[in-house]
């Protein structure tokens, strides 16, 4: 096949690498000609994914008619809060039967969708797949065995996509939950924030241990209450891109969380990452509104809104939480 990737962070380039790995043709979008100018010279990606060579064969436009043309498949991997205006380039460009690959995660602030309804909003209906999991792009772009799920409402594509993107390190199930498997992918990082805050408080394991299985409960709450399948926040789009994501050294929003958890202030951790995005601050706000348009009980969720979004500190967050009414563990 030939893949146009629309988006050249570190994500959007360590999945190329596993495209050209498996013998496609890949060429990486990006919206700065003279950044790819730099890649294609160094071959490196060494705003997003330092130390990682870019084979000889990787592609790169900034012109997105070229990008596309007579690509097969389309990977999404702008961040969420971005999206839309790419979307409005890639509309009209792409061939009919093309199918749409997206491996980003979040909700959009303001209108609180997930990436399958915005992509409907700006391109229509198309072959739509999500591809997430527990999959940090520094170890997928060094082959560390990794597994994901893709997800779609046409069962035939999240096998076409399983069958372009696996191989002997890069395992990949399917599903027809988009809804659950998108959610999953967008709150995990809310509950990442959490486990960074609790890292910078220097609370220990047993607090991040209960925040992570409450995490996961509130997750499957929320998730099913918006239309996803609670089995789904038990696989790899939940409990495991939630394992990861709150552990993990490569994480940003755990990151984020952590600087919280010291007392530096949003904005300055934010100046301080080098472009990086962290999509959890801004879904933290998606899934607070989120869950009061369904009515859903989301503690974790309120006090991560409330520590980025109203200067609460997290001290003030740990206690609210600690202290909340006494109820049964399944309830």
């Amino acid at each position: 096949m030939k893949i146009c990737v629309a988006g050249d962070g570190a994500w959007g380039t360590a999945l190329a690498l596993t495209l050209l790995h498996n013998g496609h043709r890949v060429v990486v979008w990006g919206a700065f000609p003279d950044y790819l100018d730099e890649m294609r010279t160094t071959r490196e990606n060494y705003r997003f994914l330092p130390g990682v060579r870019l084979p000889d064969t990787l592609e790169f436009s900034s012109d997105m008619s070229v990008a596309l043309a007579d690509a097969d498949m389309v990977l999404l991997s702008t961040p969420t809060q971005y999206l839309r205006p790419v979307l409005k380039q890639i509309c009209g460009n792409f061939a009919p039967d093309s199918v749409f690959v997206n491996v980003a995660k979040g909700i959009e602030v303001g209108s609180w969708k997930r990436i399958s309804e915005i992509v409907a909003d700006e391109i229509g209906r198309v072959t739509f797949v999500d591809l997430s999991g527990p999959s940090h792009a520094e170890e997928v772009s060094r082959n560390v065995p990794t597994a994901v799920v893709a997800a779609s409402e046409d069962i035939n594509a999240a096998e076409t996509v399983q069958s372009v993107f696996m191989n002997e390190f890069f395992r990949v199930y399917t599903s027809d939950d988009v809804t659950g498997v998108e959610l999953g992918g967008a709150i995990k990082n809310v509950m990442a924030i959490a486990a960074g805050i609790i890292d910078g408080m220097g609370l220990g394991d047993n607090s991040k241990a209960a925040m992570m299985t409450r995490g996961i409960a509130e997750m499957s709450r929320l998730g099913e209450a918006l239309g996803g399948k609670r089995s789904t926040f038990s696989g790899l789009s939940g409990i495991g891109d939630l394992i990861v994501t709150c552990t993990s050294g490569h994480s940003r929003n755990r990151h984020v969380g952590e600087e919280l958890g010291r007392g530096r202030q949003l904005d300055a951790i934010i100046k301080s990452m080098n472009m990086a995005v962290a999509e959890g601050v801004a879904t933290a706000r998606g899934a607070y509104e989120l869950a009061r348009q369904v009515k859903v009980d989301t503690p974790i969720i309120d006090e991560v809104y409330n520590v980025i979004y109203n200067n609460s500190s997290a001290v003030a967050a740990v206690r609210s939480l600690m202290n909340r009414k006494a109820r049964q563990e399944n309830d």
